[in-house]
Formats: structure tokens, sequence, C-alpha cells
């Protein structure tokens, strides 16, 4: 009997791009092609690159799209394929402009180039190894080449400046570090030359990834791991012959940080890693081996284990959420991690941990429901394919890490997409951990407390409300990107479009600070205003949903209302726009006073309401508050008082 093959991703695909189903079956790809290696998505990308956008979303109107802008040094072709397998993994559907063999110049300069007729909201700028040598004159001297890639510095920070100025507000301009080819190092016959020319391109290759500054529209993706990675850089043949230099691989590592990065600019990175214990955290098994007996040290392969716990350590120290989900007794789980000596991670590190013997399925759902997650936040970890496919097909949307038995993999795995990348951290990111244990020693309290508003009362919550400060704007726009419960209209907002709503006339960005007894919060929510025609437009109001259920929400929407009448406003105009998630924030702007209103304007099924800031209901009586709403004429404070707790 003949041996049967499973089908690989690509004759998966392939079979459904031949019966014309791909479009129909888009929001399947991102499972189909998880495991997929080089070789199934450099042929699924080619089947991928002639898909139309529109025919995807007349199946799946709610696809997410990207429009995505690809100019460069020489021919950017080939460099479609490749974006469009990566896209598709995360399940974003793009949709493409390319430019003509080096235009990138007149293209990001000239403001009525169709580059930006395309209104892309990410350019990728490719700049191959042979970008800098055009310059260089023959013969050359490794000052030469300093010069020229000098010049060619000046040039990318101009057309950033130019992008900035020319593509939509919130538009990213993604650039490159350059590969330094042997071809080039070795025309020089000195090794002290060579050695000279390696230490000047490397200042322009430092010099290049500081420009970066993805929170104003320029980011740096850098090619040096891809090349480390073995990743040939060039392709002669192609580069001869048709101007495009960069080899495949190289193509491929480039299209999976670009698809990182936009990712992360969508707001969708992972918040949670969940981890298997047994094979995966450490060498052994805790039933059999006991809590002492199993290792992260004291052998070759005890210490690659060891040496995964201190990648994921250095992922909470960035603000992963981690938790565990064992087959196993709990009572062994909580000895192993409080007590052994050998181990980076404790038990301090992990948010929640699950450990019986039902699905780990059920186990993921459990961990993200208590941390009050998305079930697709979750990065889950294990190194039995059956509780990987477990997961993945119990828990839809979330990321199964490849794991096996080889445990000198595990950090290259764990690394290897991603997951948890953010254009830029703040310090609201790196205190996650330290916030969730707050809300976990909250949770503990509302399950000892009997009457629901005594609990409440004993918080001690404080909510203070002002204009946000200058480097708070990056965590508005992350807020932006995140929240989805308590999100007025859905809006998706760039630390540069916040900025720019700050500094228009009349235009307010307050940021929402929130502590309690448990905890400072920090920043947990936001609401954008401006004033014009006597009243107050509320564009937009975020809250962080590990805030919610105190108070906060009904304490900020009361408090803006009463400044803006204090203002001398006659009414607020606001704008409900329904996503899959913000159904709630309908009921509260009702419950508040607000009616719905004829709002043309609003657009994408929203409806507008309007208050007329005649009867304003009471503040949460638990809830001390401190709101100040500037105006032209000062500011105007609004403040309440809790009860004193003696």
């Amino acid at each position: 009997m003949a041996e049967h093959r499973p089908e690989s991703p690509a004759d998966l695909l392939r079979a459904l791009h031949e019966r014309g189903g791909t479009a129909a079956a888009h929001p399947e790809l991102p499972r189909l092609l998880a495991r997929a290696g080089a070789d199934d998505l450099a042929a699924a990308g080619r089947l991928l690159a002639g898909l139309d956008p529109d025919e995807v979303l007349r199946h799946h109107p709610g696809t997410p799209t990207v429009r995505i802008a690809v100019t460069g040094r020489g021919t950017v072709t080939e460099a479609v394929p490749p974006l469009a397998a990566e896209l598709a993994r995360h399940g974003l559907l793009p949709r493409f402009h390319l430019s003509g063999s080096g235009t990138y110049v007149g293209d990001l300069s000239d403001p009525h180039s169709a580059l930006y007729a395309h209104r892309p909201e990410v350019t990728l700028c490719l700049l191959d190894p042979w970008t800098v040598w055009d310059a260089v004159p023959v013969p050359w001297q490794p000052l030469d080449v300093s010069v020229a890639a000098e010049r060619q510095l000046r040039l990318l920070s101009q057309l950033a400046e130019a992008h900035a100025a020319h593509a939509p507000a919130g538009a990213v301009l993604v650039l490159n570090t350059v590969p330094l080819l042997r071809r080039h190092t070795h025309q020089l016959t000195s090794h002290a030359h060579r050695a000279e020319l390696g230490g000047l391109w490397r200042q322009f290759t430092a010099d290049l990834l500081f420009l970066a500054r993805p929170s104003a529209g320029l980011a740096v993706l850098d090619l040096e791991p891809v090349t480390s990675a073995g990743a040939r850089a060039d392709d002669p043949r192609l580069g001869a012959y048709a101007d495009a230099h960069c080899a495949g691989p190289l193509l491929a590592g480039y299209a999976r940080e670009a698809a990182h990065l936009v990712r992360g600019l969508r707001g969708a990175a992972k918040k949670c890693l969940v981890l298997d214990l047994d094979g995966t955290l450490w060498d052994g098994v805790l039933a059999e081996d006991g809590p002492r007996g199993v290792s992260a040290a004291g052998s070759l392969r005890g210490a690659a284990f060891g040496a995964f716990q201190r990648t994921v350590k250095q992922l909470a120290s960035q603000g992963v959420l981690l938790a565990v989900c064992s087959k196993n007794d709990p009572g062994p789980v909580a000895r192993a991690l409080a007590c052994h000596p050998e181990f980076p991670l404790g038990a301090g590190d992990f948010q929640t941990v699950v450990a019986d013997w039902g699905s780990k399925a059920e186990g993921v759902r459990t961990i993200a429901a208590r941390l009050g997650i998305a079930p697709e936040s979750v990065v889950f970890a294990d190194d039995l394919r059956f509780e990987q496919e477990s997961v993945a097909a119990g828990v839809p949307g979330a990321a199964v890490l490849p794991l096996d038995g080889e445990p000198a993999l595990h950090p290259e795995r764990l690394l290897a997409d991603g997951w948890f990348d953010t254009p830029d951290l703040t310090d609201e990111d790196r205190r996650r951990p330290a916030r969730y244990a707050e809300r976990a020693a909250r949770d503990r309290l509302r399950t000892k407390a009997v009457d629901h508003h005594a609990f409440l009362a004993g918080l001690g919550v404080r909510v203070e409300v002002g204009p946000a400060q200058d480097h708070e704007t990056a965590r508005v726009s992350q807020l932006s990107l995140r929240t989805n419960r308590f999100n007025l209209t859905g809006a998706r907002l760039s630390t540069e479009e916040v900025r720019r709503y700050a500094a228009a006339p009349g235009g307010l960005v307050l940021a929402v600070r929130v502590a309690d007894r448990f905890g400072d919060d920090g920043v947990a929510g936001a609401a954008l205003a401006r004033t014009g025609e006597g009243a107050l437009h509320l564009d937009a109001l975020l809250l962080s949903c590990r805030v919610l259920g105190r108070g906060v929400e009904e304490a900020v929407l009361g408090g803006l209302l009463r400044a803006a009448r204090g203002t001398g406003h006659t009414a607020v105009h606001t704008c409900w726009r329904p996503t899959r998630a913000n159904a709630a924030l309908r009921g509260l702007l009702e419950t508040h006073g607000f009616r719905p209103r004829t709002a043309p304007e609003a657009g994408g099924g929203a409806t507008g309401y309007t208050h007329p800031l005649g009867h304003i209901g009471d503040l949460p009586g638990h809830v001390e508050l401190r709101l100040r709403l500037p105006h032209r004429d000062g500011e105007t404070e609004v403040s309440a008082c809790a009860p004193s707790k003696n």
C-alpha cells in the first residue's frame, strides 16, 4: 500500500486557486499557512499576489485591509509575493501599489505622484544591496563610500520628511538597512582597508537605524538578523538582467519583518504567552520526577530549557503576560514554580495557572477569561503536536507555537513570528504584568465581598482627567489601536494623528489616569474633543477594559458633561459607530441622557447623539474625580470626592 502523504499548505492553496475558491476561503489562510515552511510560503505568495481584494471583500466584507505602496532603488515586483503570503498569515488583505524600477526619489518627493494617489497606510521603500554604490566612483577608497553613504542618508531623511507631509495622516514610511556584499568588500585587496570599509558601513547602518521614529511615521527594518540567519542578500543574475538585486531569501525575511510591523501598527500584537510545562518550560515529567526532579540546568539539555526560560522572562519584562496551562496536579506545579532553584522564572512571573487534566483548549479559554482578554490575544506554547492542534481548533485566532522535542530551538520558534512586536513600547506596556497582578488582587476582594457597593466603596478609586502630556500621546494611540469594548467609534489613531488632533484649533486630547488602593493603572483611557458652534464635539472616548466595572466610565462621561456645561457649551455631540465589541457603549450614552440625532456625516452605520446639558445625573459616589477641561477663557475643573474610609 502506498504511503499516504498529507497535502502541503501550498498544495491545498493551489487546489483552492484552481477551483476559484481562494477569495472565499481567505479567513482560513492564517490557519492554513501557520506551519508553512519557506518553500510553501514562496509558492503561496505567487498564488496570492494576484488575488483581487475586491473579490475577497465581496465574500467577507469585514476582512481587515491595508493599503501598501512599494517603491525602491530597483525593481520591486519580486517583493510582492512574499509580502502577500506573510500578510495572509496574519489575516490581512493588502491593496498594493507598485512603483517602477528606481523611481523612489520621485515617488516620495512629488506630492502628486501615483504613490500618494494610492493613499497608502504603509509605504515600503526597499533599499537593495546596491543602494549607495550607484554613487561611488571607480576606482574608490573606503572614504569615497562613506561620503556616498552620508549623501544617501541625507536624501532618505529628506524623503521621510516629504512622506510625512504628503502621505495620509498616520501613514508610516518603512526603510531598511542595506547589506554589505562580499563582492564589494573584496574589491579591496588590503585587509586594513576592508576593516575600514566595514566600520564606515556599520556607522552608516547605525545612523540609518537611529532615524527610526515609528510613532512619527518612520520605521527602519534591520536586515542584519535576516542575513545572519543565512539568507543570501543578492541575486547577481536577476540584478544584472532585471535590476532586481535582492535574493529570494532576503525578500522572504524582509516580508516577514514588514508584516510583523504592519500587524503591530494595527494594534494586533498578542498580549499573553501561555506555556506548557513538561518538555516546554523544563526537562522532565513532573508527575514522574517530582518538583525537584525536573530541570532547567545541570546538563546541556537542561540548560537549553533554561535559555528558553530566560527568553520568556525577557519578553515578560516588556509587558507580555505569562500563564501556565499544564496537564498536572496543581500542588506539584505550584511547588515546582515556587521553589525550584534552577529556574529563571518563578511563581511570581505568572499571572495565572491552570493545572488540571482537562482540555488545553478549555484551559486557554479559562486563562483568557481570568485575565479579561480576548482568546485571540494568546500565544500558546506546547511541545506536543496533539495539544497544539487541540488549541488551534478549539481557540480560533490564538497563535500556536510549533515546538517539539528539541529545546535548543524553542527560543527561535518563540520569536520567529514576532507575535508581541509593537511599534513603540510605553511605560504602560512595561507595567502590564504588575497591573494584572493588581487586578487579580482586586478580583479576590470582589469574591470575598458580600455587598458589591461596599466592595466599590472600599476600592478607593481615583480618576484624573486632563490634557495629555506629549509623552502620553503614544499611549493614547495605543489605546485606540487595542481598545475594542470601550471605543466609541472603533477609530484607530497613530501617535502623529493624536498630536495633529491636539494641535488643531479647538482640539483637545484628554488623558484618563486611574488608580485605586491596589495600584496605579496609569493612562487607562482618553477623550478626544473639539469645540465649535457653541457645543463640545466628543470625537473619541476610549477606556481600557482593565478599568471597566469600577465606575470609571460613568465618572468620566458624567464629568465631561458637567465640565462642558461649566464652560458655557449648550450641548455635547458625539457619534457611536458599531463594532464587533462596543455595543454596551450605546447603552451607556443613553443612560447618561444622550439622545439620537440625524448625523449624515457619521457614515458607516453610525448613530449621532446629542446631550442638551439640561439634567445631568449624579457622579458615582465611590469615585474621587478630578477633571480639567481647557477652553479659550481658561480651564474648568470638575471634582468629586469619594467619602473617606476610616
